[in-house]
């Protein structure tokens, strides 16, 4: 899950199934019952329907956490945690981050660190496209070093500077669930 429409739908499907949640977050659900195998195949049914996936393979799962930690950070925070975003997810997880690097790296075909980048770069975006806040706010908001290396990684992932995205009439977004 990586939206909050995705935890109403979940939350929904889990209701009509006459299933009683605990807590549905972004990438983890608890109910109150035992689930028998009827009722799994019925909850893959409603969530495969709704394009959602039950996950059941534990490295799939910390994979899932890992993305939804970004996710969380990048996108619903109000403002990018201090520590290197290594000891932030790790410390998250409970987790070395060596170990959830390497599994991410091996099963999504690209690093932590630039499904991080990507995120970020949308969040830019949509930081920009607000225009609350100039360049130098957002570089400080999304916790770069300068107005420079945020401008230099928004160039190097859109091939645009963050004023001539600015000055687009049609400025292009994705979904946070089609990132990275």
């Amino acid at each position: 899950m990586v939206s909050n429409r995705c935890k109403i739908l979940v939350k929904e499907a889990l209701k009509d199934l006459g299933l009683h949640f605990i807590l549905v977050e972004l990438g983890v659900v608890e109910v109150m019952e035992t689930l028998t195998a009827n009722q799994i195949l019925s909850l893959k049914a409603v969530l495969n329907e709704a394009g959602l996936e039950l996950m059941d393979d534990k490295r799939a799962m910390l994979i899932e956490r890992i993305k939804n930690v970004v996710i969380e950070m990048v996108h619903h925070s109000d403002e990018l945690p201090k520590t290197n975003f290594s000891d932030f997810i790790s410390g998250k997880l409970n987790h070395d981050y060596t170990y959830l690097a390497n599994l991410f790296s091996e099963v999504q075909g690209t690093t932590i660190e630039h499904f991080i980048i990507a995120h970020k770069t949308e969040r830019i975006k949509e930081l920009i496209i607000y225009g609350e806040l100039n360049i130098t706010e957002i570089a400080y908001k999304m916790n770069y070093s300068s107005v420079a290396h945020l401008s230099s990684q928004f160039k190097k992932v859109t091939g645009l500077t963050p004023t001539h995205f600015k000055q687009l009439k049609d400025k292009k977004r994705s979904p946070i669930e089609e990132i990275g």
